[in-house]
């Protein structure tokens, strides 16, 4: 066989390998691409209570006429949120109700008719009031009822904040503590309330007297003597 008429036999065979990889590459499928996925979490958004704290009698008997002017609370725009009963003092008691208007929940609180049903659900002391705003929430179920409310004021909240997350909420967690909400007074957007729950209480306790966690909080700017309060929603 002459080289000539190898090299073309090499040329055509060549020439034919390429045109089948070409083919394959250029094979189209009938399958429908999927759409893509535009499922977004629900931002989430900012909501006011009103929150009051004040002693009483029997718990139960106030309880009782407490829910009995749920009506009454409604009609100024107050809706029933959480009750909790002191884990030190079980006939204190604070109530988070939310609001769906400051000036009409500050009226609200302002009426004789108010002033007279808690003497008759036997209130024994003055109420304390304060208009939050909810910037942080987690409502998820878990089975812990206890909880603690701190409640500081501090120089600035975004530099306050920034050294909050900077803590973690895994570092609250391995001391008992579970991040539930964080809110800013209405009036005072430097006074700022925390709300755990606890799943230690010993471990929650040993956090809040240690030094370290001082030495943290003045450093974030907090003001004065932070206020803790331990309570079981019994909502």
């Amino acid at each position: 066989m002459s080289a000539q008429l190898k090299f073309y036999r090499r040329f055509i065979a060549i020439i034919l390998v390429v045109s089948i990889f070409s083919c394959n590459n250029t094979e189209t499928t009938n399958e429908t691409p999927k759409p893509a996925d535009t499922t977004s979490v629900a931002a989430f958004e900012a909501f006011k209570l009103l929150m009051i704290k004040h002693p009483v009698a029997d718990f139960s008997k106030w309880k009782t006429a407490y829910i009995a002017h749920d009506s009454f609370r409604l009609a100024h725009g107050v809706s029933q949120y959480v009750i909790g009963r002191g884990l030190d003092d079980s006939n204190v008691v604070v109530i988070m109700d939310k609001i769906t208007d400051v000036q009409k929940a500050k009226d609200f609180t302002a009426t004789p008719d108010l002033k007279n049903a808690m003497q008759k659900a036997g209130v024994t002391g003055p109420p304390a009031f304060s208009y939050v705003e909810v910037v942080r929430n987690d409502d998820s179920k878990i089975e812990q009822k206890d909880r603690l409310m701190i409640a500081h004021k501090v120089k600035d909240f975004s530099a306050w904040l920034k050294v909050y997350d900077e803590e973690g909420k895994a570092t609250r967690a391995e001391n008992g503590m579970l991040d539930r909400g964080l809110a800013r007074s209405v009036d005072d957007s430097n006074m700022v309330y925390i709300v755990f729950a606890i799943t230690d209480m010993a471990k929650a306790k040993a956090r809040l007297e240690n030094e370290a966690l001082k030495k943290l909080m003045l450093d974030a700017g907090v003001i004065g003597k932070p206020e803790f309060f331990f309570y079981k929603r019994v909502d």
